[in-house]
């Protein structure tokens, strides 16, 4: 027999019995769609941790202001204000690599609204320099600059979010919108975006319902309580060779000393951030990646079975080819073929089936997912590798078969 008969034979003989066939392809479907659909929900978890991380920028340490118990904010408030832009101006001079500093404030609000329309969005108070150290995507308008905020401007940047609810679909610039008792002009409109909120404390909420005023006009034009710290938090930008970790120690250090040991602020280090991602990522893609290798090791088993109790049930058949001239290879051909064939099979099946999962996954979880083309051809070829093992020892078994054994087999 050449390659192409035993071929031929083998899909006859798996097309003979399709419920038997059918039923062994199971395990390895789910095998190779249970690999594809958990390395994609890891590979889109770890792109999600990216995009939030990478918000923050990576060459950024964040300093934020911490909760702090009413019936202990005044003791905190002896000893320290809170984060402030005095902190800021300490560290560009004390800590040596530092770009900049910048300050960032939530606006407290209870009324936004523009053309009869009102929205829930959050005010921020941020620096003319923000796009510098962390992505801010504009859909249309631009940004504030430096002469307004130096002039403590009246202008915003509203979040595509804000804009459909106050505009509808109509341009929000140059229109006019009242946050609390102050009128504010619509200079620019953030892209949308589809990120929610992260891990580890990372404040990546989405900016579509954010609106984003220059931090000296929030200062001046929204009070604040007396208790209140001065800015939720600084940014501080270092230069492109400077460690952010002996960074932090050192603007640790400095704070400490400014805030008389009042614990009333938190170091952020995206750096840090990214690196325990990334080992967490590590560590679960292992562990989802040895789960779904034990269900395709399963399918082997499965796949063995089958073509053992085949071989026993084609004994009196292998007996009649072999006393025909069929020689022992093309008994182990035979065999070898038809398992290579139920992976092949199941493993495309499995492939559709893991993009598939992948795909009810992001949509009912709301979670991204990235089907890569790593994971599709490690499941296929694990699938494969799986399948001609599993095949060889029952091959071997038939081919080993006494012609006259087998001939008078029942």
């Amino acid at each position: 027999m050449d390659l192409r008969e035993s071929i031929s034979g083998a899909f006859q003989n798996l097309a003979a019995r399709k419920l038997r066939t059918a039923l062994t392809m199971l395990g390895m479907i789910f095998g190779v769609g249970a690999v594809i659909a958990m390395l994609s929900i890891g590979a889109g978890a770890e792109k999600k941790a990216l995009e939030m991380i990478d918000r923050l920028g990576v060459r950024n340490v964040i300093v934020r202001g911490t909760e702090i118990k009413e019936e202990e904010l005044m003791e905190v408030r002896k000893k320290s204000l809170g984060v402030s832009p005095r902190d800021g101006e300490a560290i560009v001079q004390a800590v040596p690599g530092v770009e900049m500093v910048l300050p960032r404030l939530e606006v407290e609000t209870w009324k936004i609204h523009a053309n009869g329309n009102k929205s829930d969005a959050k005010v921020f108070g941020i620096s003319h320099r923000q796009p510098e150290v962390a992505a801010v995507p504009m859909a249309e308008g631009r940004f504030f600059d430096e002469s307004e905020s130096i002039s403590h401007a009246q202008v915003v940047v509203i979040g595509e979010g804000v804009r459909r609810d106050l505009f509808g679909y109509e341009s929000a610039i140059g229109g006019l919108i009242r946050i609390n008792d102050l009128w504010v002009e619509v200079i620019g409109v953030l892209a949308g975006e589809n990120q929610s909120g992260g891990d580890e404390g990372i404040p990546v909420a989405s900016t579509e319902y954010e609106i984003y005023l220059p931090a000296t006009t929030a200062m001046r034009k929204f009070d604040r309580g007396p208790l209140e710290a001065p800015l939720d938090e600084l940014i501080v930008r270092l230069e492109p060779n400077r460690s952010s970790r002996e960074a932090s120690q050192q603007i640790d250090a400095l704070l400490d000393r400014l805030h008389g040991g009042a614990k009333d602020y938190e170091l952020i280090v995206p750096e840090a951030l990214l690196e325990q991602a990334r080992r967490t990522q590590r560590i679960f893609n292992i562990v989802m990646g040895s789960i779904a290798g034990i269900s395709l090791l399963v399918g082997g088993i499965g796949i063995m079975n089958i073509m053992l109790a085949s071989v026993l049930e084609r004994t009196r058949e292998i007996g009649v080819r072999r006393a025909l001239g069929a020689t022992r290879r093309d008994i182990r051909a035979q065999f070898v073929i038809e398992s290579f064939a139920i992976s092949l099979i199941g493993g495309f099946i499995g492939v559709a089936t893991g993009i598939f999962l992948a795909r009810i996954v992001a949509a009912m979880a709301e979670w991204p997912t990235v089907v890569t083309l790593w994971s599709l051809l490690l499941s296929t070829g694990v699938s494969i590798t799986v399948g001609l093992v599993s095949g060889i020892y029952p091959a071997t078994r038939a081919a080993d078969l006494d012609p006259i054994e087998a001939l008078r087999y029942e």
